[in-house]
């Protein structure tokens, strides 16, 4: 990685605008999700990108007083926030009467629709450890619109630029959702007899003493939001934190079905490990459980950036 871009990785982790609470990795995961993705796309592929990049509303605020020659990598790194950021720091979008069971829920028309689309960001493939009956997924979930909105970026798609830019910047958030265990999954319980909403209504305390949501605590793997008076998120600079290399052959697998049936699984298996499966709430997560945790999510991270990158190819070349 070259150390210019990795500069554009540190200025964009730095200084990007957000002070509202995202949805999955918060600003931070999203982003080096897509700073490494953007590293892996060839040059032919990656002006295509930033060509409709370009058509997002939000270009201009993206890369003000950003030099000419780093707008493109900036601008594709920030938008991976966009979809979180029409729930309430983008004017003009809205929630009120959006549902997934909706006729037009999933509806693919560009920047021209402005529901904020919570509902696109996880697929609650429900599990319980009690017996508890376990209800569908939304009709229109994450997994769904990955598919569509994938159909809508291709080239042969025959849609305009300006919704094949809405299906891209969309996708380069959602496949990062789609590597967040808590994304995939919901328990079921006496407790939650409709589901703990991808654990936003369990609380842990984690090891520095923290009381917070499961689904929260997953969140901040990668840290917090990166905003100019939150802390400076040094990503790709630091080798500490810096993505590992994916497995090859899981980074080529490019069914998004697949994909939450992983992550469904290491919610099971990690996210929900003890304390959290038979525990009292609050959780008190343990050394074993926080290690496995941040283990999780890095290995899932580096495979969702390998698995957007080839997405992106795949329907741009």
């Amino acid at each position: 990685m070259s150390n210019t871009f990795r500069a554009v990785v540190f200025s964009v982790l730095t200084i990007a605008a957000g002070t509202k609470p995202a949805a999955a990795w918060w600003d931070e995961g999203h982003m080096q999700i897509a700073a490494v993705a953007y590293d892996r796309l060839t040059p032919d592929i990656r002006a295509k990108a930033d060509a409709l990049i370009k058509l997002n509303p939000e270009y201009d605020r993206w890369v003000a007083g950003v030099p000419e020659s780093l707008k493109a990598q900036y601008a594709f790194i920030r938008a991976a926030t966009w979809a979180d950021d029409i729930k309430g720091l983008i004017e003009g979008y809205t929630n009120n009467g959006d549902k997934a069971t909706n006729p037009q829920a999933g509806r693919n028309v560009g920047y021209y629709d402005h529901y904020s689309h919570a509902y696109w960001h996880f697929k609650d493939i429900g599990f319980s450890t009690d017996g508890t009956a376990v209800e569908d997924a939304d009709p229109v979930n994450a997994l769904t619109q990955i598919k569509t909105l994938s159909q809508g970026l291709s080239s042969n798609s025959g849609l305009p630029d300006d919704v094949r830019s809405y299906d891209l910047v969309w996708l380069i958030h959602l496949v990062g959702d789609a590597h967040q265990p808590l994304h995939a999954t919901a328990r079921f319980s006496q407790a939650h007899k409709h589901g703990n909403q991808g654990g936003n209504l369990d609380e842990v305390v984690t090891a520095t003493g923290a009381k917070m949501k499961l689904h929260a605590y997953w969140d901040g793997l990668f840290g917090g939001y990166s905003t100019p008076y939150g802390a400076i998120f040094d990503g790709l600079l630091n080798a500490d934190t810096k993505l590992p290399d994916p497995d090859p052959t899981l980074s080529a697998e490019q069914d998004p079905e697949k994909w939450f049936q992983e992550s469904q699984k290491l919610a099971v298996d990690v996210a929900y490990a003890e304390p959290v499966r038979s525990g009292a709430e609050p959780y008190v997560l343990d050394r074993t459980y926080e290690t496995n945790a941040l283990a999780t999510a890095r290995k899932q991270a580096a495979l969702a950036a390998a698995r957007l990158a080839k997405l992106i190819t795949t329907a741009l070349k």
